[in-house]
């Protein structure tokens, strides 16, 4: 299933959800226009590498602390459908996050996740030395806040060889974290890259865990089906 939109609506606008798109565009537009050896530099130098995270090697191509590429590597990816997904994905469920939470509690949810994520699937290979790029993470969180507090939104989904059809937010997004599970049970102990699947599922839980601090006191979790105004 492929989500396109959710009928949840916002009551302010989502300007940080916004700005990190932006953010993600323009420095793969920067990326991408780096020609072979100075791109692959770039992806080392703030991509986050398990294993220079965690100080059992050194790479001279890293140039700021460790601990920062674990914040510098949301904004990078490794290709165009990366990173349309992940906007997707942050286009729909974001704002709602946003909203509930208010700006600056946002982007401190976002990071927090993405950086918890980014540690869940440095874990899982400590000694890797491959750099792990995306924003998929610290949207995982989003996902996670987002089962939460609106399992029962509707997301308009368009399945291949089917068509669209309007599904449960816990049913499109449960699909999704079962589905990181299997792949990432699957993926275990196997060398080398690709998709950080435990890095999905541990940005998901931390959503999951880290939504009743940031979330405004009046928003309760499970909250009802709301349809967007133009549909009433």
């Amino acid at each position: 299933m492929i989500p396109l939109h959710d009928d949840n609506p916002t009551d302010g606008t989502p300007v940080v959800t916004v700005a990190l798109i932006v953010s993600c565009v323009l420095v793969f537009l920067y990326q991408s226009s780096l020609p072979g050896e100075p791109g692959e530099r770039f992806v080392f130098e703030f991509g986050a590498i398990p294993a220079v995270v965690f100080g059992t090697a050194q790479i001279p191509a890293v140039v700021i602390p460790p601990y920062a590429t674990l914040v510098t590597s949301m904004f990078l990816h490794g290709g165009w459908m990366h990173l349309i997904g992940n906007m997707l994905y942050l286009w729909i469920f974001g704002n709602n996050i946003e909203d509930v939470m208010g700006h600056g509690r946002f982007i401190v949810f976002y990071l927090t996740c993405g950086i918890l994520a980014a540690l869940s699937h440095a874990l899982t290979d400590p000694s890797s030395t491959v750099p792990m790029v995306g924003a998929s993470g610290a949207i995982s969180g989003v996902l996670g806040a987002y089962v939460l507090l609106f399992p029962r939104a509707h997301v308009l989904v368009f399945i291949p060889g089917i068509g669209t059809t309007r599904v449960a937010a816990g049913v499109v997004l449960g699909m999704w974290f079962a589905t990181q599970l299997l792949s990432g049970g699957m993926s275990a102990g196997s060398p080398g890259g690709g998709v950080a699947f435990f890095a999905h599922i541990g940005g998901f839980v931390a959503g999951m865990m880290l939504i009743g601090l940031f979330k405004r006191a009046d928003v309760p979790f499970f909250a009802p089906a709301r349809l967007r105004r133009w549909d009433v």
